[in-house]
C-alpha cells in the first residue's frame, strides 16, 4: 500500500512516539483515532490521524483518493496534510491543527453580526473553492460544519475541512456518485444526472443562505419530501427573517443556488458579484435573528455535539497558545477534524471514512429540529 499513490510517499518510523509526542485523544471513529500532538523537534502542535491498516483491508481505493488529494492542497483556507508516516501496523496522517473552533460556535457567541461578516466569510471558501476547481477537485460535501476557525483570534481566518468525499476529475470521465449531506445537496446529484464541480457552488449557497438567517432554506422530516424540494429548487426568503436582507445577497442566492448547473455561477462568477466584490453587503446587526435560529434550528443537530471542537480550544487555552499559533499548528482536518455528529463523523474524526465508507449514497444527516417558522 505505500507509494501505490501517485504523488506522496510514506515514511517510515520505527515509533512515531520517537517523533510525536502524543497528548490527547480528540476522537475515535471505526477506523481510526486523531490524536493531538507535539513535534518533539519544533514543537509545532498538529493533529494526527491514526489510521489501522487492517481496518482498511478492501478500503484502499478511497484512502489513497484522499490522501491523494489532500497532498495537491496547498491553500491558506484549506487544513492541509503535512506527512504522512509508516510505522508498525498503522499509517499516520499528520495534520495541520486548527484550533479555533466551529462557525456556528463564533456566529452565537459573537454580539455583532452582519451580511458583510457573512460576505467576507463567503469570500474566503469561494477563494479556496475555487482554487480546488482550479486543480479539478470537486469536495462534494461542503457544510458550515466544514468550517472551521483557524485560531482563536477574533479575526481568524476561516478553514475548509473533511474531504473524505472529494474526488479528482479525470479527462473524460463523469461524476455520479450519489454522495453528499441531503440539505445541501445539489439537485442534479439527487436527480442521478452526470454532475461537475457546480455541486460545490450549490453548497456555498445554501451556506450563504444559512448565514443570512440561521435556517437551512430546504427542510422536512421526511427525506423524501426534502429530496423533492431540493430537486425543484424550491425555497423562499420568507418574511420577517429575511426584511433586513439586502436584494444584493438575495441575488447573490439566486445564482449560486440555481437548479440548472448549466446557469449556477461559478466560483469565478461568484468571486465578481458586487455582494463578494463589491460595497452592496450592509452593515446592520442581524446578529441576534441570526443567533436565535441558529440555537433553534441546529441546538440538537451536528452543532451541539461538537465536545470535541471545544476540547481543543480548552487545551489550547490551558497551553496558553490561545491566539499566538499563527503559524505554529493547526486542525486535524483532513476532513471533519473536530465534528462529531449523529450517525455522521465520530468526534474529533477528520474524514468521513472513519464511521461511513467514503462515497455512500448519502450517508443519512439528521437535518435541523425545526425551521424557523414552524
Amino acid at each position: 500500500m505505500p507509494g501505490a499513490v501517485e504523488g506522496p510517499r510514506w515514511k517510515q518510523a520505527e515509533d512515531i512516539r520517537d517523533i510525536y509526542d502524543f497528548r490527547d485523544v480528540l476522537g475515535t471513529g471505526a477506523f481510526s483515532e486523531v490524536i493531538l500532538a507535539e513535534d518533539k523537534r519544533t514543537q509545532k502542535l498538529v493533529a494526527i490521524k491514526c489510521i489501522a491498516k487492517k481496518a482498511l483491508e478492501g478500503k484502499e481505493g478511497s484512502m489513497e483518493n484522499e490522501i491523494a488529494v489532500l497532498h495537491r492542497i496547498k491553500h491558506p483556507n484549506i487544513v492541509a496534510l503535512d506527512d504522512i508516516y509508516e510505522s508498525g501496523g498503522h499509517l499516520y496522517l499528520i495534520m495541520q491543527l486548527v484550533s479555533g473552533g466551529e462557525l456556528f460556535d463564533r456566529i452565537v457567541e459573537k454580539g455583532f453580526y452582519t451580511e458583510r461578516d457573512a460576505s467576507r466569510l463567503i469570500f474566503q471558501v469561494l477563494d479556496a473553492v475555487k482554487y480546488l476547481h482550479d486543480l479539478g477537485i470537486v469536495h462534494r460535501d461542503l457544510k458550515p460544519e466544514n468550517l472551521l476557525y483557524y485560531s482563536l483570534d477574533e479575526d481568524s481566518k476561516i478553514m475548509i475541512s473533511d474531504f473524505g468525499l472529494s474526488k479528482m476529475e479525470d479527462p473524460g470521465s463523469v461524476l455520479s456518485t450519489a454522495c453528499g449531506t441531503p440539505g445541501y445537496v445539489a439537485p442534479e446529484v439527487l436527480a442521478q444526472k452526470p454532475y461537475s464541480k457546480a455541486v460545490d457552488c450549490w453548497s456555498i449557497g445554501v451556506i450563504a443562505y444559512i448565514l443570512l438567517c440561521g435556517y437551512p432554506p430546504f427542510y422536512d422530516e421526511n427525506d423524501a419530501k426534502l429530496f423533492e424540494q431540493i430537486l425543484k429548487a424550491e425555497y423562499e426568503f420568507d418574511s420577517p427573517y429575511w426584511d433586513d436582507i439586502s436584494d444584493s445577497a438575495k441575488d447573490f442566492i439566486r445564482h449560486l443556488m440555481e437548479k440548472d448547473p448549466e446557469k449556477r455561477f461559478t466560483c469565478e462568477q461568484a468571486l465578481q458579484h458586487p455582494w463578494i466584490a463589491g460595497d452592496t453587503a450592509l452593515d446592520k446587526n442581524i446578529h441576534q435573528s441570526v443567533s436565535e435560529q441558529i440555537k433553534k434550528n441546529f441546538a440538537k443537530s451536528k452543532w451541539k455535539q461538537a465536545f470535541n471542537a471545544t476540547a481543543v480550544v480548552r487545551h489550547m487555552r490551558r497551553l496558553q497558545l490561545g491566539t499566538s499559533q499563527e503559524g505554529q499548528g493547526q486542525t486535524a482536518s483532513h476532513g471533519e477534524l473536530l465534528t462529531p455528529t449523529a450517525g455522521g463523523p465520530a468526534a474529533g474524526c477528520c474524514c468521513r471514512d472513519c464511521c461511513v465508507e467514503p462515497g455512500s449514497e448519502l450517508p443519512p444527516a439528521p437535518p435541523p429540529s425545526s425551521r424557523a417558522m414552524d
